[in-house]
This record gives C-alpha cells, structure tokens and sequence, in this order.
C-alpha cells in the first residue's frame, strides 16, 4: 500500500480498454492496496496476426501494471528492441502492426499455451503474477469476440481499421462479431454479485470499442445493472477532445454531440455516478446521474493516483448515500 492508499475495505473492479483506460486503471492500483483492485480487459481487440494471437489491450494493461510499458509509445514494453521487425521487412513480410521482441515473446507464448489448452484467463493470470502484477487482470471472456468496424466503403477488422488504415475511414457503427456466444468471465459474475465489491469504475476508454464489447457478452450488461456496489463511469472526452485515440472522431462520424453528456447517456442504465473534467463543468446538470467535476486529464503518476482517489471518494460518497 501507498503511503497515500485509499483504506476504506473492499474490493474495486475497474473496467478498461488500452492506453487511456490504463492510466487510470494504474492510478487505482497504486491508491489500493494491490491485491484489492481487479482489471477487466476488453479482449475484442485481440486478433491473429503472423499465426499469434495478440491481446493489444491485455497487454497493455499488463505491462502498465507491472511498470514495464513504453512510456513514449503508451503500448508495448520498455526499452524494447526492433529486430524482429526489421528482419520481417527484409524478407517482405506485414510490417504495419509493429511488434517489438520482447511484446513478440509475449505473443509467442500465448499462442502456444491456447493451442495447448489452457484458457486465456489462466495464461493472462501466469503472465501478470510472473510480471509482479499484484492486482487481478482478467479477460472480458476466454471466448473469442471480435470488433468489426462499418465504414462507408467496407467492414473492417478493428486492427486494419486502427492500426493499418490509422482510423482515417469514416465510422457508420460496430459489431461485435462473436459476442451473442461468448460468456463471460465467471469471475466476473460472482465479483458483481458479491458483498464485498467497494465500487466499479469505468475507466476513461473509448466507449464504442472498448466498453461497449465488454457489454455485450451476454450477461455482463444485466450483472453491472444490478450490482449492489456503485458504478461510477470516467469520461473519456474534455473540452470536446479525447484524452486518447478517435473517440471524438467516431462520435462527429455517427453523428454524436462530442461532450460528456453523451457518454454519461451511453452509460445510463448503468451507473450510479459519472465524473467530467473542469473544463466541462457547464454540461455537469444534464448528466442525469450525480456526478463530480475534476481533472481527468493524466499526464503524470500524480495525476493518476490524484484521480484514482478522488474517483474513489466519489464512489465512496454515493454509496454512504443509498445506504443511509
């Protein structure tokens, strides 16, 4: 524990996609007491590529946790090298999703532990711990769910989209290919309907393709509607900008008002609580939901921790509230 720990008891289950979800995701690990912080990854990202398979969002998350991510990129780990890559161009190979030699190893080994049975979540739980990860890092589902991104032109999968074709195609919607059949992380379900859950927090992350992936495996939407802890959602937009990546270029694309206003109404059957930057403090009365003005945007640990802490007092306050 932080010297600056939070130490109300209980667990907290923060739900993220990638970069921006991570931030805050290692905010709370370092405002908790480790053990008591559970990470839920969108998995929807993941894709085969070069005969791996490759969790962009799992490891990310996983190297964030265990203090080895690339600060400079906000993917992949720390002072990694090319050589890998380099090679794979001289011989003509796919170069335009990179891969560094330590992330390679990663993939690696995950693809050959899934082609010998074991499940995603029990590969993901050996690599955390060996990594020192003292926080619980669970998949979304050990079942295969893939995003396909609608664009005027073609369906796209979510890596060509992001990655090969850099977001510039215009977004007309989503479709979580996969999804109808996955379940979800039994884990999860218990977790959401135990006593013991302090709070959920729905991280800053792209809601279209990082959240709403996690919603839609059957049975995660229902258990986050009626778990007795309070919800509390992170908005991923400030002062009509994302804090990471194209959620506000998707947003304009369908046609959505860019603002936390609309995230809060993407997640209103849900939460219990919404937090906005300052710097949108205007829009905080149409939220719908109680919420609480801060500064989300993350540059440094400090911030994250900050964050995380007040996020969790908000938390804290709201559920003082249902009980008495």
């Amino acid at each position: 524990m932080t010297p600056e720990a939070c130490p109300a008891a209980g667990r907290v289950l923060a739900i993220s996609g990638g970069i921006g979800g991570a931030k805050l995701a290692l905010g709370l690990y370092r405002a908790l007491a480790p053990q008591s912080l559970i990470v839920l990854a969108n998995t929807a990202d993941d894709f085969e590529h070069l005969g791996l398979h490759i969790s962009p969002d799992l490891d990310t998350l996983m190297y964030t946790l265990a203090g080895i991510n690339n600060p400079e990129l906000g993917w992949g780990r720390d002072e990694e090298t090319w050589t890998f890559m380099r090679a794979l161009g001289e011989l003509g190979g796919e170069t335009w999703f990179r891969l560094g030699d330590g992330d390679l190893a990663t993939s690696i080994e995950r693809t050959r532990r899934l082609a010998g049975g074991e499940t995603l979540s029990e590969i993901t739980d050996d690599f955390a711990g060996r990594l020192g990860v003292r926080a619980q890092l669970w998949p979304m589902s050990d079942d295969a769910v893939r995003t396909r991104v609608e664009t005027a032109g073609q369906e796209l999968a979510f890596q060509h989209y992001f990655v090969r074709e850099r977001c510039a195609p215009a977004v007309t919607g989503f479709r979580f290919e996969g999804a109808e059949c996955a379940r979800p992380s039994p884990r999860l379900i218990r977790a959401l309907g135990s006593n013991g859950l302090r709070a959920v927090v729905i991280c800053p992350s792209n809601p279209f393709i990082s959240v709403e992936p996690i919603l839609a495996v059957p049975g995660v939407r229902a258990a986050l509607s009626s778990c007795a802890a309070p919800v509390i959602a992170v908005s991923p937009v400030v002062g009509g900008r994302a804090l990471k990546g194209p959620t506000d270029k998707m947003m304009r694309e369908l046609g959505i008002e860019i603002g936390p206003t609309a995230i809060a109404a993407r997640y209103r059957d849900l939460i219990d609580g919404f937090v906005l930057d300052l710097e949108d403090e205007a829009a905080r009365q149409r939220c719908g939901v109680p919420s609480l003005c801060a500064r989300i945007v993350m540059r440094t640990l400090a911030d994250r921790e900050r964050l995380a802490r007040e996020v969790l007092r908000f938390a804290d306050s709201l559920d003082s509230r249902t009980v008495g």
